[in-house]
Protein backbone atom coordinates (compact mmCIF):
# COMPACT_ATOMS: atom_id res chain seq x y z
CA UNK A 1 0.00 0.00 0.00
CA UNK A 2 2.87 2.36 0.82
CA UNK A 3 6.12 2.08 -1.15
CA UNK A 4 9.00 2.35 1.31
CA UNK A 5 12.75 2.99 1.08
CA UNK A 6 15.15 2.24 3.93
CA UNK A 7 18.46 4.05 4.43
CA UNK A 8 20.71 2.55 7.12
CA UNK A 9 24.51 2.33 6.99
CA UNK A 10 24.84 -0.73 9.28
CA UNK A 11 24.03 -3.87 7.30
CA UNK A 12 22.76 -6.04 10.22
CA UNK A 13 20.34 -3.28 11.26
CA UNK A 14 19.32 -2.73 7.63
CA UNK A 15 18.50 -6.44 7.26
CA UNK A 16 16.49 -6.38 10.49
CA UNK A 17 14.54 -3.36 9.32
CA UNK A 18 13.84 -4.92 5.93
CA UNK A 19 12.40 -7.95 7.72
CA UNK A 20 10.30 -6.00 10.26
CA UNK A 21 8.98 -3.43 7.80
CA UNK A 22 8.49 -6.06 5.07
CA UNK A 23 6.27 -8.09 7.40
CA UNK A 24 3.79 -5.22 7.74
CA UNK A 25 1.00 -5.54 5.15
CA UNK A 26 0.89 -1.80 4.52
CA UNK A 27 4.48 -1.51 3.29
CA UNK A 28 6.24 -2.67 0.14
CA UNK A 29 10.00 -2.17 0.24
CA UNK A 30 11.19 -0.81 -3.11
CA UNK A 31 14.73 0.13 -2.08
CA UNK A 32 17.27 -0.37 0.69
CA UNK A 33 20.55 1.54 0.89
CA UNK A 34 23.60 1.75 3.14
CA UNK A 35 24.67 5.03 1.54
CA UNK A 36 22.77 8.33 1.76
CA UNK A 37 24.26 9.48 -1.53
CA UNK A 38 23.13 6.32 -3.35
CA UNK A 39 19.67 6.67 -1.85
CA UNK A 40 19.40 10.31 -2.89
CA UNK A 41 20.42 9.48 -6.46
CA UNK A 42 17.76 6.75 -6.68
CA UNK A 43 14.83 8.63 -5.12
CA UNK A 44 13.66 10.47 -8.28
CA UNK A 45 13.21 7.11 -10.02
CA UNK A 46 11.78 5.22 -7.04
CA UNK A 47 9.43 7.98 -5.85
CA UNK A 48 8.67 6.32 -2.50
CA UNK A 49 5.73 7.20 -0.28
CA UNK A 50 7.83 6.70 2.84
CA UNK A 51 11.55 6.80 3.65
CA UNK A 52 12.94 5.29 6.85
CA UNK A 53 16.17 7.18 7.62
CA UNK A 54 18.96 6.51 10.06
CA UNK A 55 20.09 9.79 11.60
CA UNK A 56 23.79 9.09 12.02
CA UNK A 57 25.41 8.18 8.70
CA UNK A 58 28.73 9.08 7.04
CA UNK A 59 29.18 11.64 4.22
CA UNK A 60 25.55 12.81 4.44
CA UNK A 61 23.61 12.23 7.64
CA UNK A 62 19.90 11.53 7.82
CA UNK A 63 18.95 15.13 8.62
CA UNK A 64 20.78 16.42 5.56
CA UNK A 65 19.26 13.71 3.39
CA UNK A 66 15.80 14.60 4.74
CA UNK A 67 16.29 18.23 3.65
CA UNK A 68 17.13 17.03 0.14
CA UNK A 69 14.10 14.74 0.08
CA UNK A 70 11.81 17.58 1.17
CA UNK A 71 13.11 19.73 -1.67
CA UNK A 72 12.64 16.95 -4.23
CA UNK A 73 9.28 15.61 -3.05
CA UNK A 74 6.92 17.16 -0.53
CA UNK A 75 4.69 14.07 -0.66
CA UNK A 76 7.34 11.64 0.63
CA UNK A 77 6.98 11.02 4.37
CA UNK A 78 10.17 10.79 6.42
CA UNK A 79 10.48 8.51 9.43
CA UNK A 80 13.73 8.77 11.36
CA UNK A 81 15.26 5.77 13.13
CA UNK A 82 17.95 6.27 15.75
CA UNK A 83 19.22 4.96 19.06
CA UNK A 84 19.38 8.47 20.51
CA UNK A 85 16.29 10.31 21.71
CA UNK A 86 17.93 13.74 21.68
CA UNK A 87 17.64 13.87 17.87
CA UNK A 88 13.87 14.16 18.08
CA UNK A 89 13.75 17.96 17.97
CA UNK A 90 16.13 18.14 15.00
CA UNK A 91 14.05 15.50 13.22
CA UNK A 92 10.88 17.51 13.40
CA UNK A 93 12.67 20.65 12.22
CA UNK A 94 12.98 18.90 8.84
CA UNK A 95 9.28 17.99 8.92
CA UNK A 96 9.70 14.35 9.86
CA UNK A 97 6.44 12.42 9.84
CA UNK A 98 7.54 10.18 12.71
CA UNK A 99 10.49 9.15 14.85
CA UNK A 100 11.37 5.58 15.92
CA UNK A 101 13.89 4.63 18.55
CA UNK A 102 16.02 1.58 17.80
CA UNK A 103 15.75 -1.33 17.90
CA UNK A 104 12.89 -1.05 15.43
CA UNK A 105 10.00 -3.29 16.49
CA UNK A 106 6.85 -4.53 14.71
CA UNK A 107 4.82 -2.46 17.17
CA UNK A 108 6.59 0.75 16.16
CA UNK A 109 6.09 0.01 12.46
CA UNK A 110 2.42 -0.78 13.14
CA UNK A 111 2.05 2.60 14.84
CA UNK A 112 3.56 4.41 11.84
CA UNK A 113 1.39 2.40 9.45
CA UNK A 114 -1.76 3.30 11.38
CA UNK A 115 -0.87 7.00 11.22
CA UNK A 116 -0.29 6.78 7.47
CA UNK A 117 -3.53 4.90 6.93
CA UNK A 118 -5.52 7.50 8.87
CA UNK A 119 -3.87 10.28 6.89
CA UNK A 120 -4.64 8.61 3.55
CA UNK A 121 -7.89 6.96 4.58
CA UNK A 122 -10.07 8.71 1.93
CA UNK A 123 -7.79 7.51 -0.88
CA UNK A 124 -7.15 4.08 0.58
CA UNK A 125 -10.79 3.25 1.12
CA UNK A 126 -12.27 5.12 -1.83
CA UNK A 127 -12.97 1.89 -3.69
CA UNK A 128 -13.85 -0.19 -0.65
CA UNK A 129 -17.46 -0.91 0.27
CA UNK A 130 -19.10 -2.04 3.48
CA UNK A 131 -18.14 -5.61 4.32
CA UNK A 132 -14.62 -5.61 2.87
CA UNK A 133 -11.71 -6.79 4.95
CA UNK A 134 -7.96 -7.08 4.81
CA UNK A 135 -6.51 -10.58 4.84
CA UNK A 136 -2.86 -11.57 4.68
CA UNK A 137 -1.65 -15.17 4.58
CA UNK A 138 1.89 -14.65 3.25
CA UNK A 139 4.48 -13.78 5.89
CA UNK A 140 2.12 -14.57 8.76
CA UNK A 141 -1.63 -14.65 9.23
CA UNK A 142 -3.52 -11.42 9.76
CA UNK A 143 -7.19 -10.57 9.34
CA UNK A 144 -8.54 -7.03 9.76
CA UNK A 145 -12.08 -5.74 9.56
CA UNK A 146 -13.16 -2.82 7.37
CA UNK A 147 -12.14 -0.32 10.09
CA UNK A 148 -8.61 -1.73 9.99
CA UNK A 149 -8.80 -3.34 13.43
CA UNK A 150 -7.01 -6.65 13.92
CA UNK A 151 -9.44 -9.52 14.43
CA UNK A 152 -8.90 -11.81 17.40
CA UNK A 153 -10.17 -15.35 16.98
CA UNK A 154 -12.12 -16.94 19.86
CA UNK A 155 -9.98 -20.12 19.76
CA UNK A 156 -6.82 -21.33 18.02
CA UNK A 157 -8.82 -23.97 16.16
CA UNK A 158 -11.21 -21.31 14.84
CA UNK A 159 -8.20 -19.43 13.48
CA UNK A 160 -6.70 -22.57 11.92
CA UNK A 161 -10.01 -23.57 10.35
CA UNK A 162 -10.38 -20.15 8.71
CA UNK A 163 -6.76 -20.30 7.50
CA UNK A 164 -7.47 -23.68 5.90
CA UNK A 165 -10.55 -22.33 4.13
CA UNK A 166 -8.58 -19.31 2.88
CA UNK A 167 -5.93 -21.63 1.44
CA UNK A 168 -8.62 -23.66 -0.36
CA UNK A 169 -11.06 -21.03 -1.68
CA UNK A 170 -14.08 -22.26 -3.58
CA UNK A 171 -13.31 -25.91 -2.83
CA UNK A 172 -15.81 -28.38 -1.39
CA UNK A 173 -14.08 -29.52 1.80
CA UNK A 174 -15.25 -32.78 3.30
CA UNK A 175 -16.34 -32.38 6.93
CA UNK A 176 -14.64 -35.61 8.02
CA UNK A 177 -11.43 -34.48 6.38
CA UNK A 178 -11.62 -31.18 8.29
CA UNK A 179 -12.32 -32.95 11.57
CA UNK A 180 -9.35 -35.27 11.05
CA UNK A 181 -7.06 -32.35 10.15
CA UNK A 182 -7.89 -30.37 13.27
CA UNK A 183 -8.38 -33.18 15.80
CA UNK A 184 -6.45 -36.19 14.48
CA UNK A 185 -6.19 -37.92 17.87
CA UNK A 186 -9.86 -37.69 18.83
CA UNK A 187 -12.66 -40.13 18.26
CA UNK A 188 -14.85 -39.54 15.23
CA UNK A 189 -17.87 -38.41 17.26
CA UNK A 190 -15.93 -36.01 19.44
CA UNK A 191 -14.00 -34.56 16.48
CA UNK A 192 -17.29 -34.05 14.59
CA UNK A 193 -18.77 -32.29 17.62
CA UNK A 194 -15.76 -30.00 17.90
CA UNK A 195 -15.92 -29.19 14.19
CA UNK A 196 -19.59 -28.26 14.50
CA UNK A 197 -18.88 -25.88 17.42
CA UNK A 198 -15.81 -24.37 15.74
CA UNK A 199 -17.71 -23.85 12.51
CA UNK A 200 -20.43 -22.06 14.45
CA UNK A 201 -17.86 -19.73 16.05
CA UNK A 202 -16.23 -19.02 12.69
CA UNK A 203 -19.50 -18.24 10.89
CA UNK A 204 -20.54 -15.99 13.78
CA UNK A 205 -17.22 -14.12 13.61
CA UNK A 206 -17.44 -13.65 9.82
CA UNK A 207 -20.91 -12.19 10.20
CA UNK A 208 -20.16 -9.95 13.19
CA UNK A 209 -16.97 -8.56 11.66
CA UNK A 210 -18.66 -8.10 8.25
CA UNK A 211 -15.77 -9.71 6.39
CA UNK A 212 -17.68 -9.93 3.13
CA UNK A 213 -17.35 -13.69 2.70
CA UNK A 214 -19.27 -16.69 3.94
CA UNK A 215 -18.91 -20.43 4.46
CA UNK A 216 -21.61 -22.44 2.74
CA UNK A 217 -22.86 -25.88 3.74
CA UNK A 218 -22.56 -28.53 1.03
CA UNK A 219 -23.70 -32.14 0.85
CA UNK A 220 -20.45 -33.52 2.23
CA UNK A 221 -18.95 -30.54 4.01
CA UNK A 222 -18.32 -26.83 3.59
CA UNK A 223 -17.06 -24.31 1.05
CA UNK A 224 -15.64 -20.80 1.46
CA UNK A 225 -17.24 -18.33 -0.94
CA UNK A 226 -15.05 -15.20 -1.17
CA UNK A 227 -17.73 -13.28 -3.11
CA UNK A 228 -16.10 -10.06 -4.37
CA UNK A 229 -13.32 -10.19 -1.79
CA UNK A 230 -9.71 -10.80 -2.70
CA UNK A 231 -6.54 -11.50 -0.75
CA UNK A 232 -2.98 -12.64 -1.41
CA UNK A 233 -3.50 -16.42 -1.62
CA UNK A 234 -6.67 -16.03 -3.68
CA UNK A 235 -4.85 -13.86 -6.23
CA UNK A 236 -2.10 -16.47 -6.55
CA UNK A 237 -4.73 -19.20 -6.91
CA UNK A 238 -6.50 -17.29 -9.69
CA UNK A 239 -3.34 -16.45 -11.61
CA UNK A 240 -2.69 -18.92 -14.41
CA UNK A 241 0.94 -19.76 -13.76
CA UNK A 242 1.06 -22.55 -16.32
CA UNK A 243 -0.65 -20.44 -18.99
CA UNK A 244 1.55 -17.41 -18.27
CA UNK A 245 4.83 -19.32 -18.60
CA UNK A 246 6.98 -17.55 -21.16
CA UNK A 247 4.90 -14.38 -21.10
CA UNK A 248 4.02 -12.33 -18.04
CA UNK A 249 2.61 -8.85 -17.74
CA UNK A 250 5.12 -6.74 -15.81
CA UNK A 251 2.53 -4.73 -13.88
CA UNK A 252 0.57 -7.77 -12.78
CA UNK A 253 3.76 -9.67 -11.94
CA UNK A 254 5.02 -6.77 -9.81
CA UNK A 255 1.67 -6.69 -8.04
CA UNK A 256 1.77 -10.41 -7.25
CA UNK A 257 5.35 -10.10 -5.99
CA UNK A 258 4.35 -7.24 -3.71
CA UNK A 259 1.72 -9.47 -2.08
CA UNK A 260 4.32 -12.04 -1.05
CA UNK A 261 5.53 -10.89 2.38
CA UNK A 262 7.06 -14.23 3.34
CA UNK A 263 6.24 -17.96 3.55
CA UNK A 264 2.62 -19.04 3.78
CA UNK A 265 1.20 -18.61 7.31
CA UNK A 266 4.68 -17.96 8.69
CA UNK A 267 5.09 -18.79 12.41
CA UNK A 268 1.96 -20.94 12.37
CA UNK A 269 2.66 -24.62 13.07
CA UNK A 270 -0.10 -26.04 10.87
CA UNK A 271 1.26 -29.33 9.56
CA UNK A 272 -1.02 -29.26 6.49
CA UNK A 273 0.50 -26.03 5.12
CA UNK A 274 3.92 -27.50 4.15
CA UNK A 275 3.12 -28.58 0.54
CA UNK A 276 1.14 -25.39 -0.10
CA UNK A 277 3.99 -23.29 1.29
CA UNK A 278 6.45 -24.98 -1.08
CA UNK A 279 4.15 -24.39 -4.07
CA UNK A 280 3.64 -20.70 -3.35
CA UNK A 281 7.37 -20.21 -2.75
CA UNK A 282 8.07 -21.79 -6.14
CA UNK A 283 5.48 -19.56 -7.81
CA UNK A 284 6.84 -16.42 -6.16
CA UNK A 285 10.37 -17.35 -7.20
CA UNK A 286 9.27 -17.86 -10.81
CA UNK A 287 7.61 -14.42 -10.81
CA UNK A 288 10.72 -12.72 -9.44
CA UNK A 289 12.93 -14.61 -11.89
CA UNK A 290 10.80 -13.47 -14.84
CA UNK A 291 10.99 -9.83 -13.74
CA UNK A 292 14.75 -10.02 -13.28
CA UNK A 293 15.14 -11.48 -16.76
CA UNK A 294 13.06 -8.63 -18.22
CA UNK A 295 15.09 -5.98 -16.39
CA UNK A 296 18.42 -7.54 -17.36
CA UNK A 297 17.32 -7.77 -21.00
CA UNK A 298 16.67 -4.01 -20.89
CA UNK A 299 19.95 -3.49 -19.02
CA UNK A 300 17.99 -1.95 -16.18
CA UNK A 301 20.51 -3.08 -13.57
CA UNK A 302 19.01 -0.97 -10.79
CA UNK A 303 15.54 -2.51 -10.97
CA UNK A 304 17.01 -6.01 -11.25
CA UNK A 305 19.13 -5.34 -8.16
CA UNK A 306 16.13 -4.00 -6.22
CA UNK A 307 14.00 -7.00 -7.15
CA UNK A 308 16.68 -9.46 -6.02
CA UNK A 309 17.21 -7.48 -2.83
CA UNK A 310 13.47 -7.75 -2.05
CA UNK A 311 13.60 -11.49 -2.65
CA UNK A 312 16.65 -11.93 -0.41
CA UNK A 313 14.81 -10.13 2.37
CA UNK A 314 12.55 -13.18 2.50
CA UNK A 315 15.00 -15.92 1.43
CA UNK A 316 18.51 -14.57 2.15
CA UNK A 317 20.34 -17.85 1.45
CA UNK A 318 18.92 -18.54 -2.01
CA UNK A 319 22.02 -19.38 -4.03
CA UNK A 320 20.61 -18.53 -7.46
CA UNK A 321 19.57 -15.02 -6.43
CA UNK A 322 22.84 -14.34 -4.64
CA UNK A 323 24.78 -15.46 -7.72
CA UNK A 324 22.69 -13.22 -9.97
CA UNK A 325 23.18 -10.25 -7.67
CA UNK A 326 26.95 -10.72 -7.66
CA UNK A 327 26.93 -10.88 -11.46
CA UNK A 328 25.00 -7.59 -11.62
CA UNK A 329 27.56 -5.94 -9.34
CA UNK A 330 30.31 -7.34 -11.56
CA UNK A 331 28.64 -5.98 -14.70
CA UNK A 332 28.64 -2.50 -13.18
CA UNK A 333 32.24 -2.92 -11.99
CA UNK A 334 31.32 -2.35 -8.35
CA UNK A 335 33.83 -4.57 -6.55
CA UNK A 336 33.07 -2.93 -3.20
CA UNK A 337 29.47 -4.16 -3.37
CA UNK A 338 30.68 -7.64 -4.34
CA UNK A 339 32.95 -7.83 -1.31
CA UNK A 340 30.32 -6.40 1.04
CA UNK A 341 27.47 -8.59 -0.15
CA UNK A 342 29.49 -11.78 -0.20
CA UNK A 343 30.75 -11.14 3.35
CA UNK A 344 27.17 -10.70 4.50
CA UNK A 345 26.04 -13.87 2.70
CA UNK A 346 28.99 -15.86 4.09
CA UNK A 347 28.24 -14.77 7.66
CA UNK A 348 24.54 -15.64 7.32
CA UNK A 349 25.31 -19.00 5.68
CA UNK A 350 27.68 -19.99 8.46
CA UNK A 351 25.28 -18.85 11.18
CA UNK A 352 22.18 -20.54 9.76
CA UNK A 353 23.66 -23.74 8.32
CA UNK A 354 27.02 -24.05 10.08
CA UNK A 355 28.71 -24.53 6.68
CA UNK A 356 30.99 -22.69 4.31
CA UNK A 357 29.24 -21.09 1.31
CA UNK A 358 28.94 -23.29 -1.80
CA UNK A 359 32.13 -23.64 -3.82
CA UNK A 360 30.42 -22.30 -6.95
CA UNK A 361 29.56 -19.05 -5.21
CA UNK A 362 33.04 -18.72 -3.72
CA UNK A 363 34.63 -19.25 -7.13
CA UNK A 364 32.25 -16.77 -8.71
CA UNK A 365 33.16 -14.11 -6.16
CA UNK A 366 36.90 -14.75 -6.59
CA UNK A 367 36.69 -14.48 -10.40
CA UNK A 368 34.85 -11.16 -10.18
CA UNK A 369 37.53 -9.72 -7.90
CA UNK A 370 40.50 -10.75 -10.05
Amino acid sequence: MFNAVIVEDEIPILNLMKHVIGQNPYFTIIGAFTSSLEALASLPELRPDVVFLDVEMPKMNGLELAENINEASEQTKIIFTTAYQHYALDAFKVYAFDYILKPVTPGAIERVANRLVKLHRPAIYAEQQVGLSSIRCFGGFEVRNREGSLIRFPTRKTEELFAYFLCHPGQNLNKWRLADLLWPDMSEDRASHNLHNTMYRLKKLLKEQELGMEIQKTNEGYMLEPSDRTYDVLEYERYGFSLAEGFQDTVQTEHLCSLYKGPLLERKDYFWKAPLEATFCKQYTSLVRSLIQQYLAREDWKKAEQKIDSYLTVYPLNEEMNQTLLSIYASSGDKEKIVRHYAQFEASYRKELGLEPPQELRSQKASYLE
